[in-house]
């Protein structure tokens, strides 16, 4: 075992039990099931600062007090992030009700300020924060203008569709009005929502406060959490313009796939910029 992983469990009086077993689905870092005497746990490797920026993800959503179950996390430092491990278990409509409920909780704690105090990532990509007062301004200036400069950069966006971008992210104030800005995990897909035997919770999170929508496009954007979660979650009619709220936030995500993964995510963007033009 790494020393200074090792060390680090010393320091919180984990006992590990065996080696380090690799989990799956960690595609931007090093992801590991241990177990201690004092429990399993999972430990995850990656760079320093996006551990520090996922560890203080973790800590708001917990101190939320939402009916979401969210990891504590047990030791962080020198590349090591140590978390509570979480049972998992299998979806059913009522788990997706329950979690429809706490993404409601979560989403009700707002403040004046689109941003969060400190950076940090989403996925691999650094994820700009610095708070601006108009949600608009910071959809724009923080997402989506930082992004597709960057893949337009790399040759995955051509001029003319950046340029489409561009026109749509200085026509927000147009259309979508302002907001109180939620708290959110920030990097909802499927993936980082476990259904546990209390319950369900969510994990490995890019927190930030902003639009509620913003979870709600990223958990339809490879497949949808049923019809349970939108009724809970609503607690009656979805807003009038919904379908255009969800291709805007959308935009974000598809655009950091572009950037991360390449040119076989040039099309989303494309089919979700004229699902937001079209209006």
């Amino acid at each position: 075992m790494d020393r200074k992983l090792a060390l680090l469990l010393e320091a919180r009086d984990l006992s590990p039990r065996g080696a380090l077993r690799p989990l799956g689905g960690g595609d931007m870092a090093a992801v590991y099931w241990l177990e201690t005497d004092q429990g399993a746990v999972v430990v995850k490797q990656d760079d320093a600062q996006r551990l520090a920026g996922e560890a203080d993800g973790l800590r708001a959503l917990h101190e939320a007090g939402t009916s979401l179950r969210v990891p504590e996390v047990l030791a962080l430092g020198n590349g090591w992030l140590v978390m509570e491990a979480l049972p998992t278990g299998s979806r059913s409509p009522r788990s997706s009700a329950a979690l429809g409920e706490g993404l409601r909780q979560l989403h009700s704690h707002t403040a004046s300020e689109h941003g969060w105090p400190r950076d940090n990532a989403c996925g691999r990509t650094p994820q700009p924060n610095a708070p601006m007062a108009d949600g608009r301004a910071f959809q724009r200036e923080r997402r989506l203008l930082p992004l597709a400069r960057a893949c337009h950069a790399r040759g995955l966006l051509d001029a003319p569709l950046r340029r489409r971008i561009d026109v749509v992210a200085e026509a927000l104030e147009s259309w979508l009005p302002d907001a109180p800005a939620s708290l959110l995990h920030g990097d909802l897909w499927s993936g980082n929502v476990l259904h546990t035997p209390q319950g369900p919770a969510i994990i490995d999170p890019a927190v930030y406060r902003h639009f509620p929508e913003v979870d709600l496009a990223m958990l339809t954007l490879f497949g949808s959490p049923g019809e349970a979660f939108f009724e809970a979650y609503w607690d009656g009619d979805e807003p009038f313009d919904w379908a255009r709220r969800e291709a805007l936030f959308q935009l974000y995500p598809l655009l950091n796939h572009l950037l991360l993964f390449g040119g076989g995510y040039r099309s989303g963007v494309e089919r979700t910029l004229a699902a937001v033009e079209s209006g």
